[in-house]
Formats: C-alpha cells, sequence, structure tokens
C-alpha cells in the first residue's frame, strides 16, 4: 500500500508572533503514501501545549458542573460568544495533568476534586494547533454550587452552574454546548454514568 515509512524534515521554523499564544512558521518536507516526498510545505503552527480538561460530577446527586465565559474563538460564528464549557487549564512546566485538573477545579470553580478518572489524551485541532488535551472526569464529593469564579490577574470572569446530567444532555443535544471537549466528555459520562452512581453510592 505505497509507502509504509513515514518521515518528515523541518528545514526552518520561524517565530511569526509571541504574546498570549505563539505561532511559529515551519518549512518542511514528508514522505508520502505513494512514494518519494512532498514538496517544500510552509505551515504556520499555533503553539498551545499540553493542557488539561475536567468534568466534575457529583455520582450520588447525578450532577455536573459547567462553566461559562467569554471565548474569542467563538466571536465571529455567534452573536453570543460566550460558551458553555467545562474547567480547563495549561499544563505548566514541573505540573502533572493531575496536579492542573484540581488546580483549575479551585481556581474555575471552587470545586474540590475528590478522585480523577482519566478519559482520554487527544489534540484537538491538529491542522494548525500544537494543542493535546489530557481529558478527566472528576469526582466530587462536596456540594458544587453555582457561583462567579477565576483569577483577576488572568481576566478570568467565569459562572459556574450546577445542573442534573439530564439537563447537561439535553443542552448538548439542542446545541446549548457547543465546544468539542465538554461534549466529549458528555458523551463519556452517559456511557459510564450509572457504573460510576453504582460504585459512588455503595454499589
Amino acid at each position: 500500500m505505497g509507502n509504509s515509512i513515514k518521515s518528515f524534515e523541518v528545514s526552518e521554523e520561524t517565530t511569526v508572533y509571541d504574546g498570549f499564544f505563539k505561532m511559529t512558521r515551519v518549512r518542511l518536507r514528508h514522505t508520502l503514501f505513494r512514494g518519494g516526498w512532498s514538496n517544500e510545505l510552509f505551515r504556520e503552527l499555533f503553539h498551545r501545549g499540553a493542557c488539561v480538561a475536567v468534568l466534575p460530577y457529583d455520582p450520588v446527586n447525578d450532577a455536573v458542573l459547567l462553566i461559562e465565559q467569554f471565548r474569542i474563538g467563538a466571536l465571529y460564528f455567534k452573536a453570543d460568544p460566550w460558551l458553555l464549557e467545562i474547567v480547563a487549564g495549561a499544563v505548566e512546566e514541573g505540573e502533572s495533568p493531575q496536579q492542573v485538573a484540581r488546580r483549575e477545579a479551585m481556581e474555575e470553580a471552587g470545586c474540590e476534586i475528590s478522585q480523577l478518572i482519566q478519559i482520554a489524551d487527544f489534540f484537538t485541532t491538529p491542522g494548525a494547533f500544537g494543542e493535546k488535551i489530557t481529558l478527566f472526569c472528576g469526582i466530587v464529593e462536596t456540594p458544587m454550587r453555582d457561583g462567579v469564579h477565576g483569577l483577576e490577574e488572568e481576566g478570568e470572569d467565569i459562572r459556574t452552574s450546577v445542573v442534573s446530567f439530564d439537563e447537561a444532555w439535553g443542552m448538548f443535544e439542542n446545541g446549548s454546548i457547543d465546544s468539542a471537549i465538554p461534549i466529549i466528555a458528555l458523551q463519556w459520562l452517559a456511557m459510564n454514568r450509572e457504573r460510576l452512581r453504582a460504585e459512588f453510592n455503595g454499589g
């Protein structure tokens, strides 16, 4: 089935922007499935790095915590660019994904995670973004509350809402939740919530 050896060569990488985020322009070529090498290609790469997302879930009350915040990426697609999402943040040097999940849950939602269940590792938009997500379900055993959270020094203005799983699923089905990461998390929870409820409600 063509060339089975996959390889690439980067001949140049230039920083074109380095601010809140970083973007580089990469000159490269790679092997082709039909054999041989591609022509020289130029691609812009938006660097985001390793990130974490966590869906806080209370299995006793069958409730999840969603957050809502302004998102620049939705600005030209929606009249209302405030998206319903789940807790998330970037992995800083020296941190583990688990540490980030617990830290961000407290910063963004005032929520203490008692146990983390890893759902998946995946790339978000690999055609242009260098971002890989570690996604968790975070079991919460203390009351989750509606409120406003976030770090003022980071310009965060985050509203939390505690809703039943059925209500959250309805938001997904009617399009109110239209961001990929919470959709993936809710789909995983839909497949696993009965097991989790049995486990955390004493069998």
